[in-house]
This record gives structure tokens, C-alpha cells and sequence, in this order.
């Protein structure tokens, strides 16, 4: 059913702060969930005697049910708006959750990661599709590095919090606490998310026309965009959500404790990072400083930052997890370009280029946490020792995250956005 019409799209202030903090609550969920693997890895991998690429597969199912949702995804955030489908999306995860919980083989776990990556494939979506439309240009922005701040504030509670509910609840309790928590935010954005106000697309004729991705698959500066959110930003999330966690006990030698301690550190520095986007983008949008111009000057640092990491490798030892953090930091300029997308269309594509966008970045990361994980058992079988079949596979990573920095270069010469 499509939510009824909103006379007034803008909302006032105190209105959007109660919609951020609804919204936020479920995006925290989500990315929990999103980073728990990392945690859970020793103990998956030791219950169910799983491989790198075991590992790798389980992990980006979540991922790859988040991905087969976005295209549709985008349609229904258009045409029935952010609340309806987030609620809809959210029972999925619900179920995913408890499936999770109750799973006694590794394809019940894989199948269960799928439905919870379907389940919470709107928590972001959902409140950046109405953000476009609900607030100015500068309000996105901080509402956008806010709501990723939040997300890192969910990775965080994946690390330290649940590896000391692990000895005494075990996994399958945190999940099924996971499900009872999804209910509850479900509830809060019942209450106070407003409806969809429908009238603007309903009298714009070439919203009318423009009813699936034509325009967006027709549109240059979301191809110029693509290469970079499939290796950069995807592969930020790879290392962030999962082998942070196998390269610290692997190559920088820690145990799960301080492997655990060291993921909490990287997403408290990417909570702070964010933190910081969300206070300093609306200045920068004001200056004429955009998104093209930030990625090309600062992502050039996360490959320097990654390249020192596997040079290095087990000379880290227990400064790994400070250099994973500051890759990851020096990787959140690529963030910028997902906003970036959604404003270069108007508010009626608004979902549909988001999604379309997200659908990027999730392959993305589906792709290099398996590809990662391949590699490491391709290089492993060719006799190599694993600490260096981790180094090379994390090189071939960074190689095809440079090679779609220098398309989006030599695409944006112009700085045109």
C-alpha cells in the first residue's frame, strides 16, 4: 500500500532528529550483523572446521542477500517510500536472525547469513532516500556521515562486546538478542517515521516515464563513480568486517582476545572518522569542495597506508591493528562518493540511484572478501607459508583498488561532478 501524501516534505528539525535516531537504531543492527563474522571467526571456523574461503563465502553471504535486493529495492523506496519498506524488509531479518541461531550446518549458517544481508538490505537505503528529499544539501551530507558513524558504532559493539557475551552466551544466543532487538526498531519507526508524500512524482511528467533504472544506467557520472565504490569503498568493508580479524591472529601473531581488542579499535577509529565527516561536509559543500576533489586528493593515502601493511606484515606484530585502522580511516574518502551519486539525481531517482549505487559497493564487497579468501588458499596450495600467501592476496586486492582509482581519475579530470 502506498503511504499516504505529506503536504509538507521539509521536515522541522525536532522531527528529522527523532527520524535520524529511528533510522540509526536499525542501521547499528544491521552493521552489526554485517561485522559479527570477523568476531565469530575463530569459533565458526573451529566448530565447523572451515578454510579461508569457507570463511570468506560464509561472510559474503550476508553480503550477496544484501546485493539481490537493491535493484528492486530502489523501485519501492520510490514508489512506496522509506517506512513501509524498511518495515517490510526488517521482518526478514528477523528471521534471518533466528534461522542463524538455530542452524546446525554450514550451508543452515550461509543460508541464514543470506536472509539476514536480505533482511537489512533497506536500513540505509531507506533513510538516505528520504533524506534526499527531507532535508538540504548540506544536512544530507552530515546526515549521511552520521548515520555511517553510527554503523561504525555498531561494528564496534560486534568486537569486544560480543567476545565477552561469547563465553557465557554463546553465538546463537546473540543472534536470537539480535532478532528480539530488530522487533524493537521496527516499533521505533513505526511510531515516528512519517509517512511518503507522493504528489511531486505523481506531477512530474518525466517521473512518470522514468518508472525503472534507464536513467541511472543511462547516467555518466554513476559509471564514473562505479570502479571506485567496487574496489575501494567495497573493499574497505571487506577488511573492516572480516579479515581485519584472520590478518591480526595470522600475520600480526595476536590471539582472539586482542584480535577481538584490535577490531574494537579500528571501528572506534572509524566511529571518530565519520564523526568528524559529518561536522566538516557541510562546510566543505558551502566552499565548493566536492566529492570528486576529496576522493582524488585523499584515497591516494589509504593505498599508501594498505601497501606499508603488506610490506610490512609481521614486523607490525602488535601495531597491526593501528595500521588496519589507519587504512581504513584514509579508505572513508571513498564514502563521500555515495551521497555524491544520490544528489546527482533528482529526487524522484533518488532510490533507485542509491540502490543502485549500494548494489555496487555490496558486489564489491562479495567479491573481494571471497576474492581475498580465494587467494589466500590458491597461495597457500602453491606450498606458500600463510603469513605470505596473506600478504600476496591482500596485493592483488590493492592492485585492482589503484587500478579503479586511476579510471576514476582519468574519468573526473575535469572535476566535473
Amino acid at each position: 500500500m502506498t503511504e499516504r501524501q505529506n503536504p509538507n516534505p521539509v521536515l522541522a528539525q525536532r522531527q528529522m532528529v527523532g527520524v535520524f535516531l529511528a533510522f540509526a537504531f536499525a542501521y547499528f543492527l544491521s552493521t552489526l550483523m554485517r561485522a559479527i563474522t570477523a568476531t565469530l571467526s575463530p569459533a565458526l571456523t573451529q566448530e565447523l572446521s572451515l578454510s579461508a574461503q569457507d570463511l570468506g563465502l560464509l561472510a559474503g553471504g550476508y553480503f550477496l542477500g544484501f546485493s539481490a535486493t537493491q535493484l528492486p529495492l530502489g523501485k519501492w523506496l520510490d514508489r512506496y517510500g522509506p517506512k513501509t519498506v524498511i518495515l517490510c524488509f526488517l521482518i526478514v531479518a528477523v528471521l534471518g536472525c533466528a534461522a542463524f541461531a538455530m542452524a546446525q550446518s554450514f550451508v543452515g549458517l550461509w543460508m541464514a547469513r543470506f536472509l539476514c544481508g536480505v533482511g537489512v538490505s533497506a536500513c540505509l537505503m531507506a533513510p538516505l532516500t528520504g533524506y534526499r528529499r527531507w532535508m538540504d544539501a548540506g544536512s544530507q551530507l552530515r546526515a549521511n556521515s552520521w548515520m555511517l558513524m553510527t554503523g561504525s558504532l555498531g561494528m564496534l559493539s560486534s568486537t569486544l562486546p560480543v567476545q565477552w557475551l561469547m563465553p557465557v552466551t554463546g553465538w546463537r544466543a546473540i543472534f536470537a538478542g539480535l532478532a528480539v532487538l530488530v522487533v524493537l526498531a521496527m516499533v521505533l519507526i513505526y511510531k515516528v517515521v512519517p509517512v511518503w508524500e507522493t504528489q511531486q512524482a505523481s506531477q512530474d511528467p518525466a517521473a512518470k516515464e522514468e518508472t525503472g533504472y534507464g536513467p541511472v544506467w543511462r547516467n555518466a557520472y554513476f559509471w564514473r563513480m562505479a570502479p571506485v565504490g567496487f574496489f575501494c569503498y567495497a573493499g574497505m568493508l571487506a577488511v573492516q568486517t572480516l579479515w581485519a580479524g584472520p590478518w591480526m591472529t595470522v600475520v600480526g601473531g595476536y590471539t582472539p582476545l586482542s584480535a577481538a581488542t584490535g577490531l574494537f579499535a579500528i571501528n572506534l577509529s572509524m566511529l571518530v572518522t565519520f564523526w568528524i565527516w559529518g561536522l566538516i561536509t557541510p562546510r566543505l559543500s558551502k566552499r565548493g569542495i566536492s566529492a570528486n576533489k576529496l576522493i582524488a586528493w585523499g584515497q591516494p593515502l589509504s593505498f599508501a597506508v594498505l601497501f606499508g601493511v603488506v610490506w610490512l606484515g609481521p614486523d607490525l606484530g602488535g601495531a597491526s591493528a593501528a595500521a588496519l585502522a589507519l587504512f581504513c580511516m584514509t579508505s572513508t574518502f571513498v564514502a563521500l562518493a555515495q551521497p555524491a551519486v544520490g544528489m546527482a539525481f533528482p529526487s524522484h531517482l533518488a532510490g533507485r540511484a542509491l540502490s543502485a549505487y549500494n548494489l555496487v559497493i555490496f558486489v564489491g564487497v562479495f567479491v573481494v572478501q571471497w576474492g581475498i579468501g580465494v587467494g589466500i588458499d590458491f597461495f597457500k596450495s602453491l606450498g606458500w607459508p600463510p603469513v605470505l600467501a596473506f600478504q600476496a592476496a591482500f596485493s592483488v586486492f590493492g592492485f585492482c583498488a589503484v587500478l579503479s582509482y586511476v579510471y576514476f581519475h582519468w574519468a573526473n579530470r575535469d572535476n566535473s561532478a
